[in-house]
């Protein structure tokens, strides 16, 4: 007998074997209960969350032998042909290779005939939004009258890009992503049933790795079975390309000690491994996660880790105002990774950015050796009025404060932060700036501290700073002006995409759609 692998033997054949999605299971059990069931239902949600797994049981429920129920036998004929795939009178349909509008009408034409075996006839139709707008069209005018022995099912991992005509007609459900825990309880309780060896750090690891998804959390179960050493966690680590926990903690160490070679010596070893970077970043933003937990929360306790000690530990090296601004330099170079030139040099530079905004390197004004690279002398200055010092006071205009941020001697995280304010008033060396009541966590004493020095260098007077909090800014910030740019760099794409005579042809012929979300400008990358 051939192998039949964890996902497909393991799949759920019943609403109550369902994990994670209690909040849907609820709903459509009461509706079959009540005999209320609708005509048309829509599953949203993440890959391998159970969207095609709910629409089958929901069959089964629909057309059991021995009636409508929210418990369907799972023994009649019926049920098992369902279970099996070979049930006719579910068409499962996948829209991402049936896109035209004459695979649709193909489909329909067969919706005003009776089911050949059950109660109804039901249409799976996965990946809906990957249908073009022709076949949005022909779907909604059966969605309108759709004929009483007919229910459709439709899954899509992107809701957004169904036309609301079609989604104002279908009951909808949002399935949630698993959590760690959930994925790591359903495997434990797999492989107890398989006999199965399994240390739950391991599996753990492979449910931090699912990313949400139980299809793929079983899919690296099979995967991490078929290795030579099983689930052995050294064997684990190795398939996920994991990084150890002394790496993670040693990045701490390293940082809380000021130690940047120590450092980039981790993140040189961890290169050499050939494990992935990104996922070091990854395990430090949440090493960071958890010390702010602990540093905040008094009652907080994870014993779900061996390192519990060791973070109480690290927790106490760092000033709270730090750790947030650590945690936002390490999620955003995570983000920027595949930008890099390579992944080492984006991983180190990184990494370096920590230090440079450290709580000993801040008070050398930001920079590692504790000297300024720029040259701040009026001679250097591009625009006299923004740069050139003012012995009387601060002159420029609200207007203005963009370039002046882009003239200051900042750089990396401070400067983001910089980005979201804007000037409310400025008398002498005194200015004022409008902050977001949800970006005010991030203007720290240190920030504060940090452009206050930048601009009295730059200005060649002493500069006060203070911060107001608003509920929404009334001027554009400079993060908004350089977001602006990039979107109307992206639209003047997408509308010179639009216009090209070969994409308007490819059109009309093929039924093609562009998916506006893989244009770029040209030069995105090189700016």
């Amino acid at each position: 007998m051939s192998y039949q692998v964890l996902a497909r033997k393991w799949r759920p054949k019943t609403f109550s074997e369902l994990v994670g999605q209690d909040h849907v299971v609820k709903v459509l059990t009461h509706g079959l209960e009540q005999g209320r069931i609708h005509h048309a239902f829509l599953f949203t949600g993440t890959r391998g969350v159970g969207k095609t797994t709910i629409a089958r049981i929901l069959a089964k429920s629909l057309n059991c032998l021995e009636g409508i129920s929210a418990e369907p036998c799972g023994q009649c004929e019926h049920c098992v042909a369902i279970d099996e795939g070979r049930f006719v009178d579910l068409l499962e349909i996948d829209a991402a290779s049936r896109t035209k509008v004459d695979d649709t009408r193909d489909i329909l034409d067969n919706v005003q005939y009776a089911p050949a075996q059950g109660r109804f006839k039901v249409y799976l139709i996965d990946e809906v939004h990957m249908l073009s707008l022709h076949s949005f069209n022909a779907l909604l005018k059966t969605l309108e009258e759709p004929p009483e022995h007919v229910k459709f099912v439709l899954a899509t991992t992107h809701p957004q890009k169904i036309p609301v005509t079609i989604l104002s007609r279908c009951l909808q459900f949002n399935l949630r992503r698993l959590s760690v825990s959930q994925i790591t309880e359903q495997m434990q309780t797999i492989c107890q049933s398989e006999e199965l060896n399994a240390p739950p750090e391991s599996l753990r690891r492979l449910a931090v790795a699912a990313d949400g998804s139980m299809r793929d959390g079983l899919s690296l179960l099979d995967q991490a079975l078929a290795a030579e050493n099983g689930l052995e966690d050294q064997s684990v680590r190795e398939m996920l390309g994991s990084v150890e926990q002394r790496h993670v903690h040693g990045l701490l160490q390293a940082l809380a000690d000021n130690q940047p070679s120590q450092a980039i010596a981790i993140v040189d070893e961890v290169f050499a491994q050939a494990r992935d970077l990104g996922q070091l970043l990854s395990d430090l933003a949440e090493a960071l996660h958890r010390v702010g937990l602990i540093q905040q929360l008094p009652d907080y306790r994870d014993d779900s880790r061996d390192d519990w000690e060791d973070l109480v530990g690290l927790a106490a090296k760092f000033d709270p105002e730090d750790l947030q601004l650590f945690y936002q330099i390490v999620v955003m170079g995570r983000k920027d990774l595949d930008w890099a030139p390579s992944q080492q040099t984006g991983c180190q530079m990184t990494i370096l950015r920590l230090f440079a905004f450290s709580p000993a390197n801040s008070a050398k004004g930001g920079s590692p050796t504790g000297s300024s690279h720029h040259d701040l002398s009026p001679d250097a200055s591009v625009d006299q009025s923004v740069n050139s010092p003012k012995a009387s006071g601060l002159d420029f205009s609200p207007a203005q404060w963009s370039d002046v941020l882009d003239a200051l001697p900042l750089n990396g995280s401070v400067k983001a932060v910089a980005g979201l304010l804007t000037v409310e008033k400025m008398r002498g060396d005194q200015i004022t700036f409008n902050v977001k009541d949800d970006d005010k966590v991030l203007t720290t004493d240190r920030f504060k501290e940090t452009l206050s020095k930048a601009m009295t260098e730059h200005f060649g007077l002493p500069v006060k700073i203070t911060l107001a909090t608003v509920t929404n800014q009334t001027q554009q910030t400079p993060a908004e002006m350089a977001s602006e740019k990039v979107e109307a760099a992206n639209l003047d794409a997408q509308t010179a995409i639009d216009q090209d005579p070969l994409i308007q042809k490819l059109k009309q012929r093929f039924d093609a759609q562009v998916l506006p979300e893989s244009i770029r400008p040209i030069d995105t990358r090189s700016h």
